[in-house]
């Protein structure tokens, strides 16, 4: 009986795991329609379900264009900090379809996100 109940914790505890990195890998973050956008500065938040990682940020828009992104609350663990570096990218390439910071994924993925939300 023991073994049965261990063996069935287990197999829940693999399809925990599997299903939130799944759920990981399908978020994914498209920039809105820039065209006419009002300059300004947007708010963004992204809470990734399943992980303690959340953030909230503010994108600065000029001539349709994303000039600046503040990360204004990131909570993450200390190597989500990696990914804080993405807004760089997004800005140079003026994108969300950038690779994920190798390592912080997870944060990676809430900061574009977060983007996305914003411009909404």
């Amino acid at each position: 009986m023991k073994i049965s109940f261990v063996v069935c914790l287990l197999t829940i505890q693999m399809l925990n795991v599997s299903c939130s990195s799944t759920s990981l890998a399908e978020i994914e973050a498209s920039l809105p329609d820039m065209q006419g956008k009002p300059d300004g500065v947007y708010r963004g938040n992204y809470d990734l379900s399943g992980a303690p990682v959340k953030v909230i940020l503010d994108v600065t828009v000029q001539n349709e264009n994303i000039v600046a992104i503040n990360i204004v609350k990131h909570i993450r663990s200390p190597i989500g900090k990696k990914a804080e570096k993405i807004t760089g990218t997004i800005i140079e390439k003026q994108s969300l379809n950038v690779d994920a910071v190798s390592g912080a994924t997870g944060s990676s993925k809430a900061i574009l996100k977060a983007v996305e939300n914003a411009l909404q």
